[in-house]
């Protein structure tokens, strides 16, 4: 008989029970994901029943870090109060408990060969038939994921059952408990699954490896080391998400300490229920989920004290983004118009800068100086973020704007702060339409056509041209001079636009690139275009004179009443919505 321990069965064993976890629960969410969203969204309305809410997900998910990180994302979303997140997280700790008994009745209880391997093949078979959206092919990985999760329990079972015999613990009881319960708290964090863990512990304490009360100390230190994941979720993350995770700390800590503390009581009320000598797997299954109501008890009546404590302690630190607004009173309105108009200047280079990242421009090609975005910020921030401080700061300008609107205004003024508004607009449709461009450049760049690789240059060219005629435009001192200019820039956009489209018509009549790459070049020539233009008329808006801007209108008009009579494509295209947020807008109009 072989008494060496099968190191690589293990870990395979390991790696394949992970592996069926992983499957179990993105196939749950895959199929009803929406559902158990919107429960916890709308079902956690007080103490209670966030509680409940939390126990009954995590019990169908088989994932209490899944239900926390969901709830992190719902507190910092702020549809969710801080309170009843804690009171999600104590019930998923409830719910999370379910894996130990699904675990000590069948994985233990029956030959597991029996109904892992026939889980697996008719999930497999299922898998190969039905396409991926299909409800049955993500019940198939909910058949592979059961199947592999006991089939990799055997595998480490039965690679320590023979070892386990003649390994002797007894040298490491000199140490105490609290060896194991540091164990247990090491191997979570470096797993990142308490329940891949526990089913360690169940497996050493079925094959003799471990005694009961050494494998309570273990699950206990399993419940600590679960917060692991979830405090990494938080980091970067706003006040509120740090708020619950150290709330998860707290309570798992606490819990764990009074568990501890109390471990051999405990043990002894386990020992009333269940025979530990004979029935040791299904006792360890039960006191997980004594201690871990026992913890739900205690916090329950002080969940409305630690909430207001981290409130204090991690207070929102709200980021300030403008540059202009911040210390100008609105009852001023010489004051706050000027700071408006600023403000709105400062919004558009912000956009120009996210437009040169976009297309992997380097910013020094275009600017001397470094932006507010970039001297304030904490940290770099990727795209997406960019995207989301530029809409904050469009929301700060319009609610001092809404402020504004309260103070008495002569008409004259009334109108002004109307056509920066109409500017603001337009510089926020224009970098959504950069946004919608994002994936085409991808694409474009990345093209075995060359064809292709030659008109992602040109965009960037294009680009390039247009802001160095704005930065030309913006240096000029006459007004009169300013209006040519933008006149100017305007015409330039249309001539490129139409000479883009020549190209694509006139290379795809020769067969150099295929429908899709012709629909997608056409609709980035659009989306392009557009947010060109309307950067332009941001500008109008903004520095011209309101006869100027009268005359600027006049002439856009009559060009496109040119195009349309000379049967030519207008030069400001209609909106056209696209898929997701990607939509060509028409132009504010002042």
């Amino acid at each position: 008989m072989n008494d060496s321990l099968d190191l690589w069965k293990l870990l395979a064993g390991l790696a394949i029970f992970l592996y069926g976890m992983f499957q179990l629960e993105d196939s749950i969410k895959a199929m009803s994901g929406r559902a158990f969203r919107k429960m916890i969204r709308y079902y956690t309305d007080g103490r209670l029943r966030s509680i409940g809410s939390g126990t009954l997900i995590t019990t169908i998910l088989q994932s209490s870090s899944a239900v926390s990180l969901m709830v992190l994302a719902f507190v910092g979303a702020g549809v969710m109060t801080m309170e009843n997140g804690i009171g999600v997280m104590m019930g998923a700790n409830i719910g999370t408990t379910c894996t130990s008994w699904i675990v000590a009745v069948f994985g233990f209880k029956l030959k597991i060969e029996s109904f892992a391997l026939p889980l697996i093949a008719a999930g497999g078979l299922v898998f190969i038939v039905f396409g991926p959206t299909s409800r049955l092919f993500q019940g198939s990985r909910l058949l592979i994921g059961f199947g592999f999760l006991f089939l990799g329990l055997d595998f480490m079972k039965t690679s320590v059952e023979n070892y386990a015999q003649y390994i002797d613990l007894s040298s490491l009881a000199d140490y105490g408990l609290w060896l194991y319960l540091l164990f247990g708290i090491l191997i979570t964090a470096l797993m990142q699954s308490s329940s891949a863990s526990i089913a360690i512990v169940l497996t050493g304490l079925s094959t003799g490896l471990i005694n009961f009360e050494t494998s309570v100390a273990m699950v206990i230190g399993a419940n600590v080391g679960t917060t692991v994941t979830v405090l990494l979720g938080s980091i970067g993350g706003i006040q509120s998400k740090k708020r619950v995770s150290i709330s998860h700390l707290i309570f798992n800590v606490v819990t764990g300490i009074i568990a501890f503390a109390a471990i051999h009581p405990l043990s002894q009320l386990v020992a009333y229920f269940f025979d530990t000598s004979t029935n040791a797997v299904m006792a360890l299954a039960f006191f997980h989920t004594l201690f871990n109501c026992i913890g739900v008890i205690v916090f329950f009546p002080f969940v409305g004290l630690l909430a207001r404590f981290l409130l204090r302690t991690f207070p929102d630190r709200r980021e300030v983004l403008t540059v202009y607004l911040n210390n100008t009173p609105t009852e001023v309105t010489d004051a706050a118009t000027a700071s408006l108009r600023k403000e709105i200047l400062h919004l558009f280079e912000e956009c120009q800068l996210y437009a040169l990242r976009t297309f992997g421009i380097d910013d020094k090609l275009v600017f001397d100086h470094s932006l507010p975005f970039e001297k304030n910020m904490a940290k770099p921030r990727d795209l997406p973020g960019f995207y989301e401080n530029v809409k904050l700061l469009h929301g700060e300008i319009i609610e001092f704007y809404a402020k504004l609107l309260n103070a008495k205004l002569r008409e004259g003024e009334a109108r002004e702060l109307e056509r920066m508004i109409y500017a603001s607009r337009n510089i926020m449709n224009s970098i959504k339409n950069i946004k919608g461009l994002k994936h085409d450049l991808d694409e474009f760049d990345a093209s075995d056509n060359d064809h292709m690789n030659r008109q992602y240059k040109l965009f960037r060219r294009r680009l390039m041209e247009l802001y160095h005629d704005i930065n030309r435009f913006l240096e000029l001192g006459d007004l009169k001079e300013q209006y040519r200019s933008l006149l100017r820039t305007v015409v330039h956009i249309e001539q490129m636009d139409k000479r883009l489209l020549h190209t694509v018509m006139k290379t795809a009549a020769g067969g150099d690139i295929n429908e899709l790459e012709i629909a997608s070049l056409l609709m980035a020539n659009r989306l392009f275009s557009q947010s060109c233009r309307l950067q332009v008329f941001a500008l109008k808006d903004l520095l011209l004179s309101e006869e100027q801007i009268r005359e600027f209108d006049h002439a856009m008009d009559m060009k496109e009443l040119l195009d349309e009579e000379q049967g030519e494509v207008p030069g400001a295209p209609g909106p056209v919505q696209g898929q997701g947020e990607v939509f060509v807008q028409e132009p504010v109009s002042s």
